[in-house]
């Protein structure tokens, strides 16, 4: 059972987003997403109704006409410890605690702020939802792919994959087997230190000197 979850940042307009949209079992859409959900919901659906399953978060940037007309569906948090996108994968979680696959897609753009904290959350709910470790987890934009990562592991990148790595621990060292630059000797003191990297090898890896919170952006 897979979830998508639509955050209010540029909507997809790329077919592998869209698709996961199209073909997800579960819809969440983050607060004002919903209007562009529904301005895209034909074109993806091929002209079917779709609602969502949920709306959630603070109902700060939706209108109150669309929160009257969609009271049905709305999960309104008036907390303000954690942003919609938090929140939803939360809700997520405790509603659907059975599903497998969670793609977050619209997280990015329109605001510099709101991209940076939407995707380092990434690498904080394995500590927040520590449930979602055994979890597909990812967030999709028309031009890359990301998801954390919490311990060593091998992936299936596909040669030639622009790869870049980012760590919130200045601590830890990651030795990776099949990239074109090393990076057992990068101190993780900066986003940018391991970026900018590319799959030499088809299966890429990477071994940790101690489980920590880790982004693998494949672009």
């Amino acid at each position: 059972m897979t979830a998508v979850i639509i955050c209010n940042g540029s909507f997809p307009k790329k077919e592998y987003p869209r698709y996961l949209i199209a073909s997800a079992d579960i819809v969440i859409c983050c607060d004002g997403s919903l209007r562009n959900y529904l301005k895209a919901m034909p074109s993806i659906f091929g002209g079917r109704e779709r609602l969502p399953d949920a709306v959630v978060g603070d109902m700060d940037s939706l209108p109150k006409g669309l929160q009257k007309k969609f009271k049905d569906i709305i999960v309104h948090y008036t907390e303000q410890d954690y942003n919609d996108q938090t929140k939803a994968v939360r809700y997520l979680l405790e509603r659907w605690p059975d599903v497998t696959g969670i793609h977050i897609v619209g997280a990015t753009g329109k605001r510099t702020d709101h991209t940076i904290g939407n995707v380092s959350l990434l690498m904080e709910y394995g500590r927040l939802f520590p449930q979602i470790k055994g979890k597909e987890l990812d967030m999709v934009t028309d031009y890359d792919t990301i998801f954390p990562i919490w311990d060593s592991c091998s992936l299936a990148v596909g040669k030639g994959r622009k790869v870049s790595i980012i760590a919130a621990d200045n601590t830890i060292k990651i030795k990776s087997f099949g990239l074109e630059y090393p990076t057992e000797n990068v101190i993780f003191d900066n986003w940018w230190k391991a970026t900018l990297n590319r799959a030499v090898e088809d299966v890429v890896s990477f071994e940790l000197s101690h489980p920590s919170m880790v982004l693998i952006i494949l672009g």
